[in-house]
């Protein structure tokens, strides 16, 4: 096997290396590169008997755990794409996403499985990660060629329509992204990866991948420590992180309400990378000082990955908002385009473009992505040519790292029989932000807060669930009839959710 392309080959040369060395390790388990690549190709062979091969989709749904990590591997191996669903995925999202993307297979536990009515799709089969993978001879090595255009995974985000979007990812997207992190933190088999994000968002993309890339470790965090300030701060220290990535929210937490900034810095820690959405610049000066690591900012949606970064200098400290988003990066080019369509030059504002490797093959179902992608993110280039984020041109939002679409939220509540119209908008910053849904009841209506929340739970990820709900007779509108957003975000602030017959 020459120089590895796509993601699975990583694993393998890997284990040819080091069999003996830690892949996987932390709270969720451990797994040695060797039992990774052996369990993998064991699943592969199981989920080839299911019906999955080159091209096919597969869904893995559960935590973040060995066992998920393994599923994922197995299906690359078999020339197939992944669709990560976390564990607390509603089962009617999980069979949502099968049934988009035509899922050969789910893969998941036991216990997930007795969550799903029968409402997968036709042809698709169910591959039971319960079932031991140790047992047996060894398996035949399962290494299906890929092309680089070849579809790897399909990470589902909010969607306007109420239908969740499949970003589709190939293996030279990926890698586009990984081998400039390997090179950029110049990583080696004696880093230990932390991994916080979900593998559903885009940010474990870097945390598995460049680990597997040079033989290191990845230390998966289970999704009920990802906000749990002093067991972050602990599993920092305790597991010997050397490259931290995570939404700036969590490290504010950990600085806040955890200790981090109580405790010597760790010598072992030398990178912490932040991405998802601004990191409020007073915290950022308070990392700095606590830490000798390097302090990276990274941007960019899932259609892009990463596409520009900045590291943290001495001046960004006395600016008075978040560090810049920096330059572009992965070979990627980007450009900030006015209104008028003309490129941006310094001190003017305009919607970020990216073109180049990591930019998506297209949204699953759609016809693939050409040309440059709008982030639809508004940036203010910068005397030196990088830029600073501004804010969204739409009604994409971040609550607390995540994207949310406000648009699917408000489809889903608006498909409850009590209600007439709704809106939700965002109120707060950082971990204080918080989705507000306005509701007009439908005549008659006795529906109540506990009843919408328990009828968007089954649609709509737990992060996109609003956190407060007010009912009201009429929505504000601006001039020309639209809902006047603006004015529902200045009442949020002295609100009280009224609490209804649920």
């Amino acid at each position: 096997m020459g120089a590895p392309m796509s993601l699975h080959e990583l694993v393998i040369a890997a284990a040819r290396r080091d069999p003996e060395a830690l892949a996987v390790d932390g709270p969720a388990g451990r797994l040695r590169y060797g039992e990774l690549d052996r369990q993998a190709d064991v699943l592969a062979h199981r989920l080839a008997a299911a019906g999955v091969g080159p091209g096919d989709r597969v869904i893995v749904w559960g935590g973040k755990t060995p066992a998920i990590i393994v599923a994922m591997q197995a299906v690359l191996r078999l020339g197939a794409a992944y669709v990560p669903a976390n564990a607390n995925t509603p089962p009617g999202r999980t069979a949502l996403m099968a049934r988009n993307c035509a899922a050969r297979a789910v893969c998941a536990a036991g216990d997930l499985f007795g969550r799903l009515a029968d409402d997968l799709g036709p042809g698709t089969a169910r591959v039971n990660l319960d079932e031991p993978l140790d047992a047996g001879d060894p398996p035949e090595p399962v290494d299906h060629p890929v092309a680089p255009d070849d579809l790897a995974y399909v990470l589902y985000t909010s969607g306007s329509t109420g239908t969740p979007k499949g970003v589709c990812i190939t293996h030279r997207n990926a890698r586009a992204f990984v081998d400039w992190t390997v090179a950029e933190l110049a990583a080696t088999p004696a880093d230990r990866f932390a991994n916080h994000a979900s593998f559903t968002f885009d940010l474990s993309v870097l945390d598995l991948y460049a680990a597997f890339a040079v033989g290191a470790t990845v230390c998966p965090i289970p999704a009920e420590l990802a906000y749990a300030p002093h067991e972050l701060v602990a599993l920092l220290h305790d597991e010997r992180i050397t490259v931290w990535y995570s939404v700036p929210s969590a490290l504010v937490l950990m600085m806040r309400d955890g200790g981090l900034l109580n405790t010597p810095a760790p010598d072992h820690l030398r990178a912490v990378l932040f991405a998802g959405e601004p990191m409020p610049i007073a915290y950022v000066r308070k990392l700095a000082a606590w830490t000798r690591a390097r302090l990276l900012n990274l941007y960019g949606p899932t259609e892009t990955n990463v596409c520009t970064f900045h590291e943290v200098v001495p001046g960004d400290l006395r600016r008075d908002r978040p560090v810049p988003i920096g330059r572009a990066t992965c070979g990627d080019k980007v450009w900030a385009a006015r209104i008028d369509g003309a490129v941006a030059g310094p001190g003017e504002e305009g919607e970020l473009m990216v073109d180049g490797p990591t930019v998506m093959h297209g949204y699953w179902g759609r016809p693939p992505q050409r040309g440059s992608y709008p982030t639809g993110d508004v940036v203010r280039v910068l005397a030196d040519g990088s830029f600073d984020y501004v804010g969204r041109n739409d009604h994409m939002v971040k609550v607390r790292g995540y994207r949310v679409e406000l648009g699917e939220v408000e489809t889903v509540l608006g498909s409850h029989p009590d209600v007439a119209q709704v809106a939700v908008v965002t109120a707060g910053e950082g971990l204080d932000q918080r989705l507000i849904a306005f509701v007009v009841p439908a005549p008659g209506s006795t529906a109540g807060v506990i009843a919408l929340k328990a009828h968007s739970s089954r649609r709509l990820a737990p992060y996109m669930i609003p956190d407060e709900v007010h009912f009201r007779a009429e929505l504000p509108r601006t001039a020309n009839g639209k809902v006047d957003r603006s004015a529902l975000v200045g009442t949020t602030n002295s609100q009280v959710p009224e609490e209804r017959t649920p």
